[in-house]
């Protein structure tokens, strides 16, 4: 993954945002923050790393004449399109444990399957929270993966009579509650 960023580029992606300095730096990090967000609950290895590049990205691309109409969108599917990149380059990266000569000890995993197992429970449990129709959008939102995930989006979106932007606006809002829902849950049983 690429590394630098001309500050010319980034007074773009700046200029994009907003006219006015201080309102166009809270929208990037509004921008960065749902992004992070994005790749942790992917469980993209180095999330602010894969941020910080699907930000140059779409800097890069306005800094090249790029017309982006909607930014967030525009920036969800660069940073899918990173997510899918790390993927890859992880799986290139990883090394045979035949080849590799190292120790291997195997830590005791129960506190760690013991906090998924809570996050688990705590998120079904705030599923149990929201309407159902909020509930079958979220979980049909996030039903399948790559191109069948796309396909299924769009027939959703057609079926709700929705454009697919604010399907995704109301996707993203639903994941918002249900994330801080979690959260006080996860706090409240420790």
């Amino acid at each position: 993954m690429e590394n630098g960023l001309s500050a010319q580029a980034f007074a773009k992606l700046l200029d994009h945002l907003a006219d006015d300095r201080a309102q166009a730096g809270e929208k990037y990090e509004e921008l960065r923050r749902i992004l992070l967000r994005f790749f942790e609950w992917r469980g993209g290895a180095f999330p602010e790393e894969l941020t910080d590049e699907t930000l140059n990205r779409v800097a890069e691309k306005l800094d090249a004449g790029v017309e982006i109409r909607n930014m967030g969108a525009y920036c969800h599917e660069v940073g899918r399109f990173v997510y899918l990149e790390s993927l890859r380059s992880h799986d290139k990266n990883r090394i045979s444990l035949d080849a590799a000569e190292i120790e291997i000890t195997v830590p005791d995993t129960t506190d760690e399957t013991s906090e998924k197992e809570l996050r688990m429970t705590c998120l079904d449990g705030c599923l149990d929270t929201l309407p159902s129709e909020g509930r079958e959008l979220i979980t049909e939102y996030y039903r399948d993966d790559s191109r069948a995930r796309i396909d299924h989006r769009q027939a959703l979106a057609q079926r709700l009579g929705l454009r697919r932007d604010a399907l995704a606006n109301r996707a993203q809002r639903l994941r918002d509650k249900l994330e801080l829902c979690v959260k006080k849950c996860v706090r409240k049983d420790h």
